[in-house]
């Protein structure tokens, strides 16, 4: 018998093995499955539910196809969990909340089922298909059996699981978090290898914001300029601005006709806020951003890292530029969904710069609201700040203080006791989130990486397929959420689709609050945690935070009846 009779055959061996697991459980290639069997979940309309079936087979079997038997099949879709290197998967004195702190093969991108390559069967390794339900349009109530059957290549049926879904008459409410997650149109235009502003540009830009908006952001980055953000002291970023400039000695004039398009491209994808790019560098306030203009017949920057933040040259450029956008901001409508920033991740001893920046900012744009991440009270003590987004390990002065409004952000510092989302973690601390944001009544959720894909301070490209770290700067996975597809699409991460299940549970506990009011939905979310959630002390154990959302199901169905 040769090879290829040999794994032909091995298709129908009885071993081939598979199991429904949670959406909160992570397969690893190179260990025996650990995860209990998972069949039944109850979700609310409106929802996008996740489950997995992990399989094993005894030896090599490729393009294996699969199939959905269900009135809800055409609501279904299937992808493969693939798996990425993580060289440096968290920082030397990390806790214990960890799956791994080894370097490895992690379980991370859901790569789309294709017809010509299919599912493949690694020999005596547990892989995992992941498996979403959208029920975003109407779905009679009722309790949905979901069948994934394994074939083979001849459409024999190597194995079959069936789950079930049961779908509530109630509706999850519109999502009152605003939520960003940085949008690096840079990395799109590098990546792909189109030129920006091009119409390819536009096409790979609109298909990630779809499903950044899929996934519950609904604030985005809106580069004004070149977003001076994780940007070498010195070097640049491609250009990406927005508004088109043109300089005549000490003056300027300003093209609003590329913001306009975005405007008119964020609309239709259904976001909601605009997140105006940083006006002053990061890390201090002391630099203005890069921008470039037309003078004398050509294109050039004027602005960067060799421009004086306090000078009068960059104070008179705003000077001109702020009340021709509050202009463009009136004019289309969008008074209510414009937010500014001054800079990102200022310390304490940058307060005299911050000072500067911010009170010139506000001199143009008055009441539209400002916001930063930060981690000192100080900068919102002195007024410098009307919305502060401290991050989740340093936000207790600000929740002692009753800042109004507070919103919260996370990145590669927080990788001690509060939630994450590295891609050693368990999906449970990702996933915790949601029921935090709700206790805190957090206004706001920040992020860098939506999709960075350069190594740290934006010096070289690299590929998140083969580097997760930003070339070894930051825990893997915490630079983007999204990886690249053939097709100028993103292909999601299963990081991405638990933390869309984290924004669900906040806003299914804003339901539950609507019915029984807030002090029974906190007792509600907190039965059995052991103790009071705060942004440290949480549940750390899948079962609990999945046995808390049946909880609130539960109660919504008994109390919207």
């Amino acid at each position: 018998m040769d090879l290829k009779e040999e794994l032909s055959l091995s298709a129908v061996e009885p071993t081939f093995a598979t199991r429904i697991i949670s959406s909160l459980e992570k397969v690893f290639a190179d260990e025996e499955l650990q995860a209990a069997e998972f069949r039944r979940v109850s979700a609310l309309q409106k929802e996008t539910v996740s489950f997995q079936v992990a399989y094993r087979s005894a030896r090599l079997v490729k393009h294996l196809k699969l199939r959905v038997e269900s009135e809800l099949a055409s609501r279904v879709v299937t992808r493969t969990v693939g798996l990425v290197p993580a060289e440096m998967p968290i920082y030397h004195d990390h806790d214990d909340n960890l799956l791994r702190s080894v370097p490895g093969l992690y379980p991370d991108p859901l790569q789309p089922v294709t017809e010509s390559e299919g599912v493949t069967g690694y020999p005596k390794q547990w892989r995992s298909v992941w498996v979403t339900v959208d029920l975003n349009s109407n779905v009679s109530p009722g309790t949905y059996p979901i069948t994934i059957v394994f074939l083979n290549q001849n459409d024999q049926e190597l194995a079959r699981e069936t789950f079930e879904l049961d779908v509530l008459a109630a509706a999850l409410p519109e999502q009152k978090l605003i939520h960003t997650e940085w949008f690096h149109t840079d990395c799109l235009a590098t990546y792909y290898g189109v030129e920006v502003f091009s119409e390819r540009y536009w096409e790979i830009v609109e298909h990630y914001v779809k499903t950044a908006v899929d996934h519950g952001i609904n604030m985005l980055l809106t580069p004004l300029f070149t977003p001076p953000l994780d940007t070498q002291v010195g070097g640049e970023r491609p250009t990406v601005q927005l508004v088109d400039v043109e300089k005549s000695g000490s003056a300027y004039r300003f093209g609003f006709d590329k913001l306009k398009r975005w405007v008119d491209m964020c609309d239709r994808n259904g976001v909601r806020y605009f997140e105006m790019s940083h006006l002053f560098t990061q890390w201090g306030a002391k630099h203005a951003p890069k921008i470039e203009a037309r003078e004398n017949g050509g294109t050039k920057r004027i602005f960067g890292w060799d421009t004086d933040a306090t000078g009068e040259e960059y104070k008179g450029f705003l000077a001109q530029f702020l009340p021709e956008l509050v202009g463009f901001i009136k004019e289309n409508g969008l008074g209510e969904r414009v937010f500014f920033h001054v800079s990102d991740e200022p310390h304490t001893d940058h307060i005299p710069w911050y000072e500067s920046a911010s009170s010139w900012l506000k001199q143009f744009v008055g009441d539209y609201p400002s916001i930063d991440a930060l981690s000192s009270y100080d900068f919102y003590a002195k007024g410098l700040v009307p919305t502060p987004i401290p991050a989740t390990n340093h936000i207790e002065p600000f929740l002692e203080n009753g800042v109004p409004g507070l919103w919260t952000y996370y990145c590669c510092s927080q990788y001690k006791k509060v939630a994450n989302r590295f891609i050693c973690m368990p999906s449970a601390r990702n996933r915790v989130l949601g029921l935090q944001l709700y206790k805190f009544q957090i206004a706001g959720f920040l992020h860098w990486g939506y999709n960075f894909w350069y190594a740290q301070y934006s010096r070289f490209p690299i590929d998140p397929y083969r580097n997760t770290d930003a070339n070894f700067a930051f825990p893997a996975g915490d630079p983007f959420v999204v990886y690249p597809g053939e097709d100028g699409k993103p292909v999601e991460s299963l990081r991405f689709e638990v933390f869309r299940e984290a924004l669900q549970d906040l806003r299914a506990l804003t339901l539950l609050e609507s019915l029984i009011g807030r002090d029974k939905t906190l007792a509600l979310m907190e039965q059995g945690a052991g103790a009071p959630i705060t942004f440290d002390v949480y549940p750390q154990d899948a079962a609990w935070l999945l046995d808390c959302r049946e909880r609130i199901n539960a109660a919504i169905r008994e109390h919207s009846a």
